[in-house]
């Protein structure tokens, strides 16, 4: 298998997911801004979507969008149990979680950042409401050890991921002392760590 990235970006979330597993696979670095790989295609010709994660099957078959690109990655070795058996409960807690990180944390953080053209005030509610969105987190994490049960699983890396941002935007969410503890946590992770300097983000 082959991922398209780009560093730091939302792809992080599959790249970690890829390194837990142990399963073969290669890295592309992909320059959003212009389109194109570190190899020099037209990035749009892979995915015509034009974003990242991109994951090349095997069979050459393209997957895109996160949520999707982690559960089937994550299904390939079950024996991790970095997602729950289709059909279970736990499963579909699973893809809850995926969705609301997809849906209210990770688009708000599309409107904080710097290329987009909004307005203090506009900027300045957005971060109210991803506060308080991560509040409702932190309350959570208090209660338990993971984001969605009591061991690591496609949702946490997804939930590190975001959450990472935090740093290039710099915003403050000091306060949320089980959060900020959990993303320490997920940070060690040696196949963490592993993705984070193959990124170059440390």
């Amino acid at each position: 298998m082959k991922l398209y990235y780009t560093p730091g970006a939302c792809s992080l979330s599959p790249h970690i997911i890829l390194r837990e597993t142990g399963l073969d696979f290669s890295l592309e670095k992909v320059d959003l801004q212009n389109k194109t790989t570190e190899r020099g295609q037209d990035f749009f010709k892979i995915n015509p979507k034009g974003q990242v994660p991109t994951l090349i099957l095997d069979n050459d078959i393209v997957l895109t969008e996160g949520p999707a690109v982690v559960q089937y990655i994550a299904d390939q070795k079950p024996d991790r149990k970095l997602t729950a058996p289709a059909g279970t409960l736990e499963r579909y807690q699973q893809i809850e979680w995926l969705n609301y990180i997809a849906s209210e944390i990770h688009q708000s953080f599309w409107v904080l950042s710097p290329t987009m053209a909004a307005s203090e005030n506009y900027r300045s509610a957005v971060f109210t409401k991803l506060l308080a969105k991560f509040t409702y987190i932190d309350g959570i994490l208090a209660k338990r050890a993971y984001i969605a049960g009591d061991h690591f699983t496609v949702a946490d890396a997804y939930l590190f991921t975001t959450y990472f941002w935090r740093y290039k935007l710099n915003l403050d969410f000091s306060k949320l002392i089980h959060l900020n503890a959990y993303q320490q946590k997920i940070e060690q992770r040696p196949h963490v760590q592993d993705a984070l300097n193959a990124e170059g983000l440390r």
